[in-house]
């Protein structure tokens, strides 16, 4: 199993385990994106690792190739002077360096593969890492955006129940009952008031009905008749 999907099952478990433990998604998000960010540093110590390792295998190899050709100089060296037992030995050396040399070749091809995926796989992480912080801040706003919705929708709902509306609702009927007893007040006074102007009147007239009784008899349309003016030059 590769790295790159090793470390996104942990990723997966780990998101899993949070919503079903009901964590805020904004904290899940982040939480993600931090995790993926500490993956991403050992990859990158990985890979700076596997590199210096190469690079120390390849000097090895480098010195063992150079140790090589040293004991064949000197394998040659031997032979021209007539030392056949010190040139064989020499030749035994050069053969011994060779076959280190090839080890090393062989395990520093190793090492070159090994690097090359580790890059490989850290490239894809940066991707990963560098689509998720894009979209991450869409997610919280939609996470929020939802949120925000279903607990409106709560409120409504507890809204219909509560004492809070009970209490409009009181309210509402006490103004009603309020404006009922305005009107009635109003139209009580104004019947009263009618009551007292109409007793007014009756004293008034029962005053002016004395009053001419009292005049003396022809009398009572002396007010109602004009007097004729006497006639110039009369």
């Amino acid at each position: 199993m590769g790295l790159i999907e090793r470390i996104g099952r942990v990723i997966r478990a780990n998101i899993s385990s949070l919503i079903r433990a009901a964590e805020d998604p904004e904290k899940v998000l982040e939480k993600t994106v931090m995790e993926m960010q500490d993956h991403l540093v050992q990859l990158r110590q990985g890979v700076a690792a596997a590199i210096a390792s190469q690079k120390r295998t390849e000097r090895q190899a480098a010195q063992a190739e150079s140790a090589s050709e040293e004991w064949y100089r000197r394998a040659q060296l031997a032979l021209q002077q007539g030392n056949e037992l010190l040139a064989r030995e020499a030749l035994t050396k050069r053969r011994a360096y060779q076959e280190t040399a090839k080890a090393l070749s062989s395990q520093l091809e190793e090492q070159a593969n090994i690097v090359a995926r580790l890059k490989k796989d850290m490239h894809s992480l940066e991707l990963k890492i560098a689509e998720l912080k894009t979209k991450k801040d869409m997610y919280i706003a939609r996470a929020r955006s939802a949120e925000a919705a279903v607990r409106l929708q709560e409120i409504l709902e507890g809204v219909s129940g509560t004492s809070s509306l009970n209490a409009f609702e009181r309210m509402e009927e006490k103004v009603e009952q309020l404006e009922a007893q305005k009107e009635a007040i109003a139209v009580t006074d104004t019947d009263e008031l009618e009551k007292k102007f109409a007793t007014l009147e009756a004293s008034v007239d029962a005053e002016l009905s004395q009053m001419k009784a009292q005049l003396p008899s022809g009398r009572e349309n002396t007010q109602s008749i004009p007097q004729q003016l006497p006639k110039t030059g009369d």
